[in-house]
């Protein structure tokens, strides 16, 4: 068993854990953070991404003893307090979510792009082509896509507002 100690959705938190145990199950059964899915186990469906130290990444390709020390953002780490993030106000506003399995990931990685990218720099061609790591059985990602386009649009305009 080894001791780990990270700082999740702004809250320092730390646990014993075989060498073994992913992150994605730290998360979500000693952290009860349940946002985050576990889909395929093979890190190909993004149901479990999340953010360590900045950067999204599959919770279920990373040991819980290699985020050691790390901060992680889940989804339940992305609203200020009862307001929605632009990204989570804008799959809900554009309809990019139905049955809502893949949507955490999804968002996740929608925020990774928008970081990355920059506010407002974002195409169609683009996100589609970063989600390619991101499966949804159910929407046929068009609607995601305009979330993610107009979440990122919206937020450039936050920033400029702020200036």
């Amino acid at each position: 068993m080894s001791q780990v100690s990270m700082v999740v959705n702004g809250k320092r938190v730390s646990g014993a854990v075989e060498d073994r145990t992913l992150l994605v199950s730290f998360i979500r059964e000693q952290q009860g953070l349940t946002g985050t899915h576990v889909g395929c186990d093979t890190s190909q469906c993004g149901a479990c991404v999340v953010h360590v130290d900045g950067k999204a990444v599959k919770s279920c390709t990373v040991l819980a003893v290699q985020a050691d020390g790390s901060e992680v953002t889940t989804l339940e780490g992305v609203a200020n307090g009862g307001e929605l993030h632009p990204v989570q106000a804008a799959f809900r506003e554009h309809h990019g979510l139905q049955c809502g399995f893949c949507t955490p990931g999804m968002i996740m990685s929608a925020l990774d792009m928008i970081n990355r990218h920059g506010a407002g720099n974002l195409d169609e061609a683009t996100i589609r082509h970063e989600l390619e790591g991101n499966i949804c059985r159910c929407t046929g990602y068009q609607n995601i896509v305009k979330a993610i386009k107009a979440a990122s649009d919206q937020m450039a305009g936050m920033a400029q507002a702020a200036e």
